[in-house]
């Protein structure tokens, strides 16, 4: 297999990060491969050559190649079958036919299964040559670029359904978690209220927010003092906060009155009033 390293030439209008051009030109005529050489040195393409169907299959399989110029009559191989199984096994290529045999039905063929992108004829216009090779090239660096993309956005899709998964993950955990702080605070609750000691929750702002059964039945007014300011509502009480442990006489009869403040071990905020019967006369 005879393959040629053509040098690229310095080309000042190429972006930095563009990737190498890489053109194969196959051919059983060594001169025909050597004009093509010199026609193309200034062009900014690295270029392989191959003297047969078969050698330009090995050439493809070691080499990444973007665009192929093959002739149709070759020993062994017709160009038409070698870009048929080019096609069949590299199919990003863009193939281009030289060849100074127009074999009307066979060409057709090929083009029709989309094995060959430009049919040219020997001898070669250079300047249509080189514009259909430019083409080819530009052609395929926008299937490049498409690929490109079509696997950032499946990254990106991809990426996007794992945080996704996640989040959703998360939003059952914290659902779970609230469903059984709910259930703790009903058992807490439904505890407090059925508790013989009085006991009253103030929220941070000293508003009552809870009172169970007891001190409801302690209180004149019981469950209707919710809502409203502790200092103003039961002042005797409010005084407590002074202290975190004081007496009151409450109907004739005295509480301790304790002052419990919330928050030291959970989320909660406010305090935690509690009365206990003191059996000490006043």
């Amino acid at each position: 297999m005879d393959v040629h390293h053509a040098p690229v030439p310095d080309r000042t209008d190429e972006r930095p990060d563009a990737p190498r051009r890489t053109l194969l030109l196959v051919d059983d005529e060594q001169n025909i491969l050597a004009a093509l050489r010199r026609l193309l040195r200034r062009d900014p393409y690295h270029i392989l050559t191959a003297t047969s169907g078969q050698e330009g299959l090995d050439v493809l399989a070691g080499h990444a190649v973007d665009v192929i110029v093959s002739d149709q009559r070759m020993p062994g191989m017709l160009g038409a079958d070698f870009l048929r199984k080019a096609r069949l096994l590299y199919p990003q290529t863009m193939r281009i036919m030289l060849s100074g045999y127009t074999e009307l039905q066979a060409v057709t063929d090929a083009v029709n299964e989309g094995a060959i992108f430009k049919f040219l004829t020997k001898p070669w216009d250079d300047q249509q040559l080189r514009g259909h090779l430019a083409e080819a090239f530009r052609l395929k660096g926008i299937d490049d670029d498409n690929a490109r993309l079509n696997e950032q956005l499946r990254e990106a899709n991809l990426a996007l359904a794992v945080a996704n998964d996640a989040m959703q993950a998360l939003l059952h955990r914290q659902q779970h978690q609230i469903s059984r702080d709910e259930v703790s605070l009903g058992i807490a609750r439904e505890v407090l209220q059925f508790l013989p000691l009085p006991v009253l929750g103030l929220d941070e702002d000293g508003m009552i927010a809870f009172i169970n059964t007891a001190a409801a039945q302690l209180f004149e007014r019981g469950a209707a003092l919710l809502g409203n300011e502790a200092a103003l509502a039961l002042p005797q009480l409010f005084q407590a906060h002074a202290d975190t442990q004081r007496k009151v006489t409450i109907g004739g009869k005295s509480y301790a009155v304790a002052l419990h403040a919330m928050g030291a071990r959970s989320r909660s905020r406010g305090s935690l009033v509690t009365l206990c019967l003191d059996g000490t006369p006043p």
